[in-house]
């Protein structure tokens, strides 16, 4: 006996449990830019280097917010995904490389920490390691079918076929 079985059940269960994880995590960093923007909106993307911060905190807090929300409901999982990935790469481009590197890159600044390089950017990124492999996989599968974009697919698939008899014709004839 299998301690766990591989089944579909368990793959689309498996794909409800990572959209709930990135769903999640991404709608709480969202929200947060918005009630803390000091330490989490504006004020750390001016620590970072960003240009007109308080606009960029605001805006990357509503893309993560609304685009959280469809991932957690499974509405426009793969378009959602797509705009959680550009926002995460940024963020890893913006904030870790500077640790990996121990110096600024760019116009983006590094933070104080204890220690920089390999191990230090490698503790750092792990929440954006996981999100970035999370939002790729649900770019690659989709929301899977507990979702709502799951519900229409199977509500269009299971309508009615056309009655040939009561449609009008659409060609002439002969």
């Amino acid at each position: 006996m299998r301690l766990v079985q591989s089944t579909p059940r368990a793959a689309w269960m498996a794909t409800l449990l990572i959209r709930l994880m990135v769903g999640a995590v991404f709608l709480s960093e969202g929200l947060q830019k918005f009630l803390f923007a000091e330490s989490r909106g504006g004020g750390r993307f001016e620590q970072i280097g960003f240009p007109m911060p308080d606009l960029l905190g605001y805006f990357v807090g509503a893309v993560e917010t609304l685009c959280g929300l469809l991932v957690l409901f499974g509405m426009y999982t793969r378009l959602a995904a797509f705009l959680l990935l550009i926002v995460i790469v940024v963020a890893i481009i913006t904030t870790k490389i500077p640790i990996l590197l121990g110096h600024g890159f760019g116009s983006f600044g590094v933070r104080a920490l204890p220690s920089y390089g390999f191990w230090s950017m490698a503790h750092e990124i792990r929440t954006d390691w996981s999100m970035l492999l999370g939002t790729l996989y649900l770019l690659l599968v989709g929301s899977g079918p507990l979702a709502v974009d799951g519900f229409f697919r199977r509500r269009s698939v299971s309508q009615p076929p056309v009655d040939v008899e009561t449609q009008p014709a659409t060609h002439m004839e002969v």
